[in-house]
């Protein structure tokens, strides 16, 4: 079916109808899940679907409808309801479309190659991969390990004459386990995603990380309540760069519920912080040429050695804020209106290798498993669960549960004193290791 075609004849049914703008945001794509434990093969689920969604306004009255049936009567049917709803809606004077016709240029996105490898080295993957993270003798039981991939075509078009598509595979494994000694359990896991199948990294590593996780936190100690540094690892940074998003989040701000509402262009954290937004990075997970709604992706700055630099908009929030757009219209599938989210965002690398800042530490955290909300992006105020390992003298002594740690955003960025050199941008959401000098830690 072409879809360009067909998109464009669905923006102008909308028009006909009596739509004064109108958007179509076309899926079409195929998921492949598959499930192992203890070697036997628990799901293999492959499913094919499409799906369209209609956004229209009517004298300034925004209204949705979708349909997942690519019929004449049905799209027909999702049509006439998109135009009936926007009757019961408030009009805004700021509900509008883009009219910008660029494309970001990105590369590698879809691998031709996913779809030829053969279902028997899909699942064998899955098999090894867990084989693999039960070979230790300290790994007792495993919680499943499992293969995904995906490909999808998006097509989007608008009655200001945009009329764009692109394609894009992604595919994914892992594997959980089970760590006993005694009445004590722990649990580790690890996977990789990849847009490429060859570029995923071999199981060999995969299982060693998730053994190592789950048996490394066995007999934790507990240590008295002080201030101390703590170290984050890449795999806890969403406990701090997750407000942080949410915080520069272009609604939020208009909304006053956003500790970084008044401090544009302000130091807000330590010369050693940048994090970046970049949705045309060359194979990047949530890289893309357009945004939800059909504007260019770009690379942003949004916080420069520590200056806040950018918050991040969709067009219909960026109006009402006297701005653009900042092409950070996020969609979660074709029954969604367009939000607001990150692309690739990440905290920029430092010069530091893990270890010596491990070394550099004479007491502190090394936090490895965080719970709770983080950074909350109303008021700033970070606390949570923590996990890891303690540090004496600039040496890992023994592992640590049931901790908490608590701070303010503003405090701990500008405490951010050393960087690692570790940053993976295999990832579409993280941060290198990073060191925050001194820290409320609650124990015993």
């Amino acid at each position: 079916m072409d879809y360009i075609a067909l998109t464009k004849k669905l923006v102008k049914g909308c028009l006909d109808k009596g739509a004064d703008q109108a958007e179509v945001y076309l899926e079409s794509g195929r998921n492949l899940q598959i499930e192992v434990r203890n070697g036997e093969i628990e799901t293999v689920q492959e499913a094919a679907s499409h799906g369209v969604g209609f956004r229209v306004f009517v004298g300034g009255r925004m209204a949705f409808a979708s349909c997942n049936d690519f019929s004449e009567s049905a799209l027909e049917n999702a049509t006439d309801k998109a135009i009936g709803f926007a009757a019961n809606t408030t009009a805004d004077e700021n509900n509008v479309l883009p009219d910008d016709k660029g494309l970001a240029d990105v590369s590698g996105l879809y691998d031709p190659q996913i779809a030829q490898v053969s279902m028997d080295q899909k699942i064998e993957l899955a098999k090894q991969v867990e084989k693999l993270a039960m070979k230790d003798s300290r790994i007792t039981k495993s919680a499943g390990s499992g293969y995904n991939e995906g490909e999808a075509e998006v097509y989007l078009a608008n009655s200001n004459g945009l009329s764009k598509s692109y394609r894009e595979t992604a595919c994914s494994f892992g594997v959980y386990v089970v760590a006993e000694k005694g009445d004590q359990k722990s649990s580790g896991g690890e996977n990789c995603s990849r847009r490429y199948f060859q570029e995923l990294k071999t199981p060999e590593e995969i299982a060693e990380k998730a053994a190592r996780d789950a048996y490394e936190m066995l007999d934790p100690k507990m240590v008295k309540t002080q201030k101390a540094d703590v170290i984050f690892d890449p795999d806890v940074a969403r406990s701090v760069l997750g407000g942080i998003l949410a915080a520069v989040n272009g609604e939020r701000v208009l909304q006053g519920a956003s500790f970084l509402a008044d401090k544009m262009d302000q130091k807000i954290a330590s010369d050693l912080v940048t994090i970046i937004d970049d949705g045309t990075r060359s194979k990047g997970l949530a890289s893309k040429p357009f945004d939800g709604e059909g504007l260019p992706t770009q690379k942003r700055t949004i916080i420069d050695k520590g200056v806040l630099k950018g918050f991040m908009y969709n067009t219909i929030v960026a109006k009402r804020a006297g701005v653009h757009s900042t092409g950070n219209a996020s969609r979660g599938g074709f029954r969604s209106l367009p939000g607001i989210g990150a692309h690739n965002f990440f905290m920029e690398a430092g010069p530091d290798d893990p270890e010596d800042i491990i070394k550099a530490t004479k007491k502190g955290l090394y936090l490895r498993g965080a719970t709770g909300y983080g950074i909350i992006p109303v008021n700033g105020n970070f606390s949570g669960g923590a996990s890891g390992f303690w540090i004496e003298n600039g040496k890992i002594v023994f592992p640590v549960k049931g901790l908490t740690i608590a701070g303010s955003a503003f405090e701990m960025l500008n405490a951010i004193d050393m960087v690692g050199n570790d940053l993976d941008l295999n990832r579409s959401f993280t941060a290198p290791t990073f060191r925050i000098k001194s820290m409320q830690i609650g124990g015993e």
